[in-house]
């Protein structure tokens, strides 16, 4: 940025101090201009000074040729043009410095004060020339016409071009703000899309998380109860026929039911509208989180299918757990209310996947299942004790090791703490408590 306010580009490779050849070419075609005037005036000044013609029309000139620095040295030019006003030189220096200086980014005070000095030096000069050539002529028009020609001649030689100036200034210095702000929201707008395309692969790792912790608890369970009726039953098929057609028919139930639920993922997968979509809507990034990704899943629909396991089937889930021997008991503390589906299903699926726990690495050891309903949260606790002596801890059963870190999830989630450990006694405590947000 120079004192005119002007942008200049190095990249375009005007000479010295000039942005651009063709204001360079200018300034030199003013400077050649300026110095021809200022030299052909010089003439009359050499011989009203009393010097040789020569040195006048040297003077001139090189005076004139001051104009060449004005876009670098403004306040140098308006002040060679006040200088040589009194030999009544430079008309275009005066006019084209003074516009420059004005479009300049100075400080106004240093304008104004420059604009002052070269109207008073035009006012005086002026005023002077007019009278004398009133007297040289013998003209007695009045008193009146000194003043107004010195006063009209200064201010039509320094209002118009000072005014210009300003203009010019003004609309610069807004078309650079403008330029700037356009450079700023396109840096806005790029930041932005690159914002969206982080949201939009945050959402697609949330959702692509949330259906693998889905299929992990509808697989790992069910499936987990099938081996191990399916084990009862090959031990029981020749001893007991009954219970191993109870124990089929519990297997045939639970592969049912595990392939429901598969059905009610995968819908959700296919759908692309009816209110459930198969990605997250769009959030801030800075509120990318469990909580924010509950709340997103909530507001928007999104989540586990609306008709999905619910703490009315609790019962039930325990009881399955008991057809293959476990023993549970449940316990319930406080009156039972409905809370938001995704609360009751976090719920559901903590007790299911630690049972499937149990299943797993305790099996045949004895379970207790709590439910605390209160004023602002509800609690559940699983605990299992030590397996008893010569039971089979596993039971052929795979762990993927992911049961702990999907339960902690769906927890934090929803607001909610998760804490789980061995116990004193040798056995394993699972223990979450979930705000009640309650319909």
């Amino acid at each position: 940025m120079t004192t005119t306010g002007e942008h200049h580009a190095p990249a375009r490779g005007g000479p010295c101090w000039w942005g651009r050849r063709r204001a360079a070419a200018l300034d030199l075609c003013l400077g050649a201009a300026s110095a021809l005037e200022c030299g052909w005036q010089g003439v009359s000044f050499a011989g009203e000074a009393g010097i040789p013609v020569a040195a006048g029309v040297a003077f001139g000139a090189l005076a004139g040729s001051a104009l060449v620095l004005r876009r670098r040295w403004p306040i140098a030019v308006v002040l060679v043009a006040i200088a040589i006003t009194p030999a009544e030189m430079g008309f275009l220096l005066v006019v084209v410095g003074l516009y420059t200086l004005a479009a300049s980014e100075l400080p106004r005070r240093i304008i104004g004060s420059l604009a002052g000095m070269s109207l008073l030096g035009t006012l005086i000069v002026t005023f002077v020339r007019v009278r004398q050539d009133m007297a040289h002529e013998g003209l007695d028009i009045g008193d009146w016409f000194v003043p107004f020609a010195s006063i009209t001649t200064s201010l039509g030689l320094t209002a118009p071009p000072l005014l210009l100036g300003m203009y010019v200034g003004a609309r610069r210095r807004l078309m650079e703000s403008l330029r700037e702000r356009a450079d700023s929201l396109e840096r806005e707008l790029q930041l932005l899309a690159e914002r969206a395309e982080e949201r939009a692969q945050w959402a697609r790792n949330e959702e692509r998380t949330r259906i693998a912790r889905e299929m992990h608890d509808v697989v790992a369970h069910r499936v987990s109860l099938m081996v191990v009726h399916a084990a009862a039953l090959q031990a029981v098929a020749r001893k007991d026929p009954e219970k191993a057609v109870r124990n089929a028919a519990l297997v045939g139930d639970m592969g049912r039911q595990a392939l429901t639920e598969l059905r009610e993922m995968l819908g959700v997968l296919r759908s692309g509208g009816d209110g459930v979509r198969a990605e997250r809507p769009a959030v801030p990034l800075a509120a990318v989180g469990a909580a924010a990704a509950a709340a997103a899943s909530r507001a928007a629909g999104v989540g586990v299918p609306a008709d999905g396991p619910s703490l009315a089937e609790l019962e039930e889930l325990i009881g399955q757990s008991a057809a293959t021997g476990m023993v549970v008991a449940l316990s319930v503390e406080g009156a039972q209310r409905p809370y938001a589906p995704e609360v009751e299903q976090t719920a559901f699926r903590v007790v299911q996947e630690a049972l499937t726990n149990v299943h797993k690495h305790a099996g045949g050891a004895k379970t207790y299942v709590r439910l605390a309903h209160r004023v602002s949260e509800i609690a559940m606790q699983v605990e299992n004790e030590p397996p008893p002596d010569g039971a089979s801890p596993s039971a052929g059963l795979p762990s993927g090791g992911n049961g702990l870190v999907g339960m902690k999830e769906r927890v934090a989630a929803l607001g909610g703490v998760f804490v789980s450990g061995p116990t004193d006694a040798g056995g394993f405590r699972v223990s979450a408590v979930i705000p009640a947000s309650t319909r």
